[in-house]
């Protein structure tokens, strides 16, 4: 019999950002890899079938009851050595799917890439989603966490199999490349930046949770005394150009930089003197590994996934939530900074990352996935 597998996630995207090296690695050892999801490009690679499913992002009834009868009908059609369950709606509801068709055999997986109830989190949404997953687990053989809060308050509160993973792994093989002084001034030259300016870079989707607008006007004051410090913002606008309106009222259109969606993330790193990041809350962010994997110093925000990769004083800082007058002194901290201090942070650097790295990661979740 064929071994086969099903991933479950509410976007298509959401394989393309994180699963397929996974997906990979299960096509090589042989299984046939179906994936569920709302299909909007329907190019996945490593995937044998595609199968679409409306999963809600939300509590919608309707929705969620449509998505779930989607998920019964495939169950009942195929049978799967394990299922792997990603999101909060596409692995509640493949859970609940899978119990009601009393599947045989089936191991069930859900790797939480982030828990949505967290430290600083809404009571409300806090309380919804905490009783949601903790209900669920009932219905999960492995949860499987990559960060350690998540980790604990899993292994604490619910009764099933708890793991923790390190990531999904970073891909150090997309820095596998040399750039010269002189392609790095170009780079910088295209942006409006000096070559000897001060450069800090956030790379995410423009976001609530991510709270650039709180960023920018942490800043606002600190850019506008020092016109050779920039701020680089590249990725997708989710803000409705709400960053783009606050700079220009600012006036520091100059010196923060919104660019966009880019693919040379890399590259903005190898002209990077800092890299910052202002998130609420994140699962294990991969723009702060990137930084670290890169010898960069972070100033973050206190919050899940931030405290797992920055050991605060050491190779970056950690800054309460809201706490401005901090996030700016410690960016003036790293900004005098000497070349034998920075070169200690690139030396800690180096050891830190290496248990994120996919070469690392990729082995135990494959081991995870085929436990009997």
């Amino acid at each position: 019999m064929e071994k086969r597998v099903l991933f479950t996630a509410n976007l298509d995207s959401f394989f393309t950002k994180f699963l397929i090296p996974q997906l990979e690695e299960l096509k090589n050892m042989g299984y046939e890899v179906h994936i569920a999801t709302k299909v909007v490009d329907k190019k996945i690679p490593f995937c044998d079938k595609l199968v679409n499913i409306d999963f809600a992002r939300g509590f919608s009834l309707k929705d969620n009851l449509r998505s779930y009868m989607q998920m019964k009908k495939l169950l009942k059609s195929e049978h799967y050595d394990f299922i792997s369950c990603h999101t909060p709606f596409g692995a509640g509801i493949t859970r609940l799917a899978a119990k009601r068709c009393k599947l045989k055999n089936t191991r069930i997986i859900y790797m939480c890439h982030g828990f949505h109830f967290y430290k600083n989190a809404p009571k409300l949404k806090f309380l919804l989603f905490y009783y949601a997953e903790k209900f669920l687990a009932r219905y999960t053989d492995t949860i499987i966490t990559i960060n350690m809060y998540d980790y604990e308050m899993a292994k604490k509160h619910f009764r099933c199999k708890v793991e923790y993973v390190p990531g999904v792994g970073l891909d150090s093989r997309k820095f596998d490349f040399k750039m010269t002084k002189e392609e790095k001034v170009n780079l910088r030259k295209s942006l409006g930046i000096k070559e000897n300016d001060f450069v800090m870079t956030y790379p995410a989707e423009l976001l609530k949770r991510k709270r650039q607008i709180w960023l920018i006007n942490t800043l606002k004051d600190l850019l506008k005394d020092s016109k050779n410090i920039h701020l680089l913002l590249p990725g997708k606008d989710s803000l409705n150009g709400k960053c783009e309106k606050l700079v220009n009222e600012l006036n520091l259109d100059k010196q923060v930089h919104l660019l966009g969606f880019r693919n040379d993330i890399p590259k903005l790193l190898r002209i990077t003197n800092l890299a910052v990041t202002s998130s609420l809350h994140e699962g294990l962010p991969v723009n702060v590994m990137e930084a670290i994997y890169e010898g960069i110093p972070v100033v973050a925000t206190d919050c899940r996934g931030n405290k797992d990769l920055i050991e605060d004083g050491k190779n970056g800082f950690v800054v309460s939530i809201n706490d401005s007058d901090m996030f700016c002194q410690k960016i003036m901290k790293v900004l005098n900074m000497n070349k034998s201090e920075l070169n200690k942070i690139k030396k800690l650097d180096k050891i830190i990352i290496e248990k994120y790295l996919l070469k690392n990661v990729i082995d135990k979740i494959i081991e995870i996935y085929l436990e009997k």
